[in-house]
């Protein structure tokens, strides 16, 4: 997660605009986490992985006496500590594949949202099962590559920008889509909706794995389940800009192009720029529209939600 902490990755922009959770998926998370206690009741100690700036923790806390939220980059644990208030909560700097300030089986669940594709799991798991009671739960889960509900013509763009697919043709004047600023094998892990990630069966079991993604094709989702469209937002398309802003593919691209400022920065216009330029311009109505920033759009994003039972 390295791309994090670099001078161009903006943590505040990273908690402004990211998409929250909703309560379903975490009511998802605890039912999983309780399933079996006759009393589920409000004890043990939750662990949030890649903590980002707080959000998971802040929202499990009433559910747990106690969260350990943990996070690589110093400038997202500095977020997450302006924004929490709970005492209960404690933040740090650190990883999962170093969990030795935590004594042997001290944690009743670990958790990690848009975060368990970036772990070493040679040394991850190993510290997992040290520290997670018999009993308890891992629950990780991630979203990827958003669709604009019914604006199927605007997909093949976004992935041009992105991933440097061609369907869309190619990148106008001669500029480099974000495709190989992304960390690898971290984005083919969400991608791929975490089929990589595999707990040990010595330490783990009743896997489970939720996965869903768009039909880029169409971006109808009337046929999808409820349980896997957790991730839908209606967002503004400035909202939505500000959102991919904060890839951390871009990030990288600002350190390569550090001469090609964007439009509000005063500068001729970035690769967001000239990404929405063309979203807009491929939908008749928002090209036609003054203020094509403030047009609200129905976005989802593909999910992946996967749990397991410490054995």
């Amino acid at each position: 997660m390295s791309i994090f902490g670099r001078p161009t990755f903006s943590s505040a922009g990273y908690a402004a605009f990211r998409p929250s959770y909703p309560a379903t998926l975490f009511n998802r998370v605890l039912a999983f986490h309780n399933a079996g206690v006759s009393s589920p009741t409000s004890g043990g100690a939750l662990l949030d992985l890649g903590c980002g700036h707080g959000l998971i923790a802040r929202a499990l806390a009433p559910s747990f006496a106690s969260v350990v939220a943990l996070d690589p980059s110093a400038g997202m644990v500095e977020q997450a500590r302006k924004l929490t208030s709970d005492p209960k909560i404690t933040i740090r700097q650190g990883k999962a594949e170093d969990l030795s300030f935590l004594p042997n089986d001290s944690v009743e669940c670990v958790v990690a949202g848009q975060a368990a594709h970036w772990f070493d799991y040679s040394k991850a798991w190993p510290e997992l099962a040290r520290v997670v009671k018999r009993g308890g739960t891992l629950a990780f889960w991630g979203y990827k590559d958003h669709a604009i509900v019914g604006q199927p013509e605007t997909t093949p763009i976004f992935n041009k920008f992105i991933y440097g697919e061609e369907e869309a043709g190619p990148m106008p004047n001669g500029v480099e889509s974000m495709a190989r600023f992304w960390e690898l094998p971290g984005r083919d892990i969400l991608r791929d909706s975490y089929r990589n990630i595999t707990p040990p069966g010595t330490d783990w079991e009743a896997v489970t794995r939720i996965a869903w993604d768009p039909d880029r094709k169409t971006c109808d989702i009337s046929s999808v389940p409820e349980e896997a469209l957790w991730q839908r937002k209606t967002l503004k398309l400035g909202e939505l800009e500000g959102y991919v802003r904060t890839f951390s593919a871009f990030s990288g691209w600002q350190s390569a192009y550090p001469d090609k400022k964007s439009r509000a920065e005063g500068g001729e216009g970035d690769v967001i720029d000239l990404l929405f330029d063309e979203v807009v311009a491929a939908v008749p109505e928002w090209k036609a529209c003054d203020e094509w920033k403030e047009v609200k759009v129905d976005t989802v994003w593909g999910t992946v939600i996967l749990m397991a039972k410490r054995l």
